[in-house]
């Protein structure tokens, strides 16, 4: 009867979490291609509907690290729970919203549920999976919830075009609900059991100031300029939250973040590698979506279609990543698909046939994809299951800013650079200096890791 009980534990937990990270990514990539429609519907700039997006960018930033140490602390079943609801009823508003900024709202709302969902989610499998199989089922839920990735685009692009983009929300809000049942059916309760059930609050309240400043200074920052007070204001804000960050999570009894996370070398490598990755993932997926469009003139439902093709390889990452990684220490896998990424963007920056553009975008996929998808699986590798929330939530955030960091630059290159080299060399630039960035973190990652963790079997290199 214990058997059955753990492996229906198991098989539920696997299941909700793998419907709620879905949600989470077809919600993300879908809306990308939703923003015209909107801007028609509500009769705004497109600029302006780009806070649906900042909104939610910046919310998922700001939660990330203490969702992951809710879970941690107070329960990850609870929280789970919290924030698959928080996203439904998110996706609820945003069907019925009116207007811009009550979109935004909800928009808000979808972000710290999603921020709750993610680290725990990855904390939950941990924790409920043995050591043997751990890597296995998160690589597997992983590639269940890139096929989010791969269908959000066509999914946002034909609502668009069809019933309206409202509909994008009406099929998250039933599917999020069906992953809260089978969460509050099946999935076990795990914390972090040396940890008394006490929130830093000084150290969340610092964080969310940290990062919501900086996020929102760089989302918003070519709009206003990035000399102007409102930009170098939100810059000074954040510094300053991010050092009074530091300095509390010193000298705090129960810190929300633990420094001692950051002398984890492998830890560390895997956030950095994976930083990079999301930041180059979402850089190729926002330039890609202008050239198909603005470029090649297709429809968005057509630029939906040409992402199937990437996007289907993001999703076989997740399972190849954890097979990898059974062989490879997390560092080496995480290097390989950094130069997979790095190749592929340059090639692709060259390629203008479309019998050879559709492949090269496949292979950019597949190193993007496994990239950010395995950054995560290595996490739960590389530190103690007990914390797997906290790091989980820190390279979260870390993935993140950095994403936003990079789209923010690629936006203002565009806009300082296009009037004079016009739109396709720009984004042929820009696909070149990223890959070459990929590259260079790869290949600096793997003399960091030789040096320091010397050469030894993939299983001495995974604490």
């Amino acid at each position: 009867m214990r058997a059955r009980s753990a492996s229906a534990a198991r098989r539920g937990s696997f299941a909700a979490v793998s419907v709620a990270l879905f949600c989470i990514q077809v919600d993300f990539f879908a809306l990308n291609l939703a923003i015209p429609g909107i801007a028609d519907e509500f009769a705004i700039t497109e600029s302006a509907a780009q806070w649906t997006l900042s909104a939610y960018m910046i919310a998922l930033g700001c939660y990330f690290i203490i969702g992951g140490r809710l879970g941690d602390v107070f329960g990850r079943r609870g929280t789970l729970l919290a924030g698959t609801a928080l996203f439904a009823a998110g996706s609820v508003w945003c069907g019925l919203a009116p207007d811009l900024w009550p979109l935004v709202a909800a928009r808000v709302v979808q972000g710290v549920g999603a921020a709750l969902v993610f680290p725990v989610s990855v904390a939950v499998v941990s924790n409920t999976f043995p050591d043997e199989t751990r890597a296995r089922a998160l690589g597997a839920v992983f590639g269940i919830a890139n096929i989010g990735t791969a269908l959000g685009p066509f999914i946002g692009g034909g609502f668009t075009e069809g019933p309206g983009w409202r509909w994008i929300f009406w099929l998250l809000a039933p599917l999020a609900a069906v992953a809260f049942l089978i969460a509050a059916l099946y999935v076990p309760d795990s914390r972090d059991v040396s940890a008394p059930r006490q929130l830093d609050l000084l150290g969340c309240g610092t964080i969310v100031c940290a990062v919501a400043a900086l996020t929102l200074a760089v989302e918003r920052g070519s709009a206003w300029g990035w000399a102007s007070p409102r930009t170098l204001t939100l810059f000074a804000v954040s510094a300053l939250s991010g050092w009074l960050f530091l300095l509390r999570e010193r000298h705090a009894r129960h810190p929300l973040v633990d420094l001692h996370l950051f002398r984890n070398t492998p830890y560390v490598l895997v956030t950095v590698m994976g930083s990079v990755s999301n930041m180059c993932f979402a850089v190729t997926v926002f330039l890609s979506t202008l050239y198909l469009q603005g470029v090649r003139g297709l429809s968005p439902l057509s630029a939906g279609i040409v992402f199937l093709a990437p996007a289907l390889l993001t999703a076989l990452s997740g399972p190849l990543g954890a097979r990898l990684g059974q062989h490879m220490r997390p560092t080496t896998v995480m290097a390989m698909a950094g130069a997979l990424a790095g190749t592929g963007m340059i090639t692709l920056s060259y390629t203008t046939a479309w019998w050879l553009y559709v492949p090269v975008f496949a292979w950019c996929g597949l190193g993007l994809g496994l990239g950010y998808t395995y950054s995560s699986v290595a996490t739960q590798q590389v530190v103690p299951a007990a914390r797997a929330g906290e790091a989980s939530g820190v390279l979260l955030t870390c993935m993140i800013t950095l994403g936003a960091i990079g789209l923010a630059a690629v936006a203002a290159a565009l806009t300082a650079m296009t009037p004079q080299r016009g739109p396709d060399e720009v984004y042929e630039a820009v696909l070149r200096i990223g890959g070459a960035a990929s590259l260079a973190v790869s290949g600096a990652g793997l003399a960091v890791r030789r040096r320091r963790e010397g050469p030894g079997n993939p299983a001495q290199a995974r604490r």
